[in-house]
């Protein structure tokens, strides 16, 4: 069993860029699990963003090891069951 890595700097507003360094969205919520993250552009997109897959970089924002693309094939809709089960 994995435990979720915490991430206690995560707040509402933070960005969360990808491995390549752009931004994929900012931080519009903090849950036990994940973060909800809502994309920037012309159809904004919520990513559930599971704890366990962020990191906190040197500077302080948070990260994740893949770019936009995968992380909105991976992350687009809600889990369907918590990342630590």
């Amino acid at each position: 069993m994995n435990d979720p890595i915490p991430v206690p700097s995560a707040k509402r507003g933070d960005r969360l860029v990808g491995a390549d360094g752009r931004r994929i969205g900012v931080v519009d919520a903090v849950f036990a699990d994940y973060l909800l993250v809502r994309t920037g552009g012309l159809l904004p997109v919520d990513l559930y963003v599971p704890r366990s897959e962020i990191s906190v970089t040197d500077g302080g924002s948070l990260k994740v090891e893949v770019g936009r693309a995968a992380a909105y094939a991976a992350w687009h809709r809600p889990l369907k069951r918590a990342p630590h089960d």
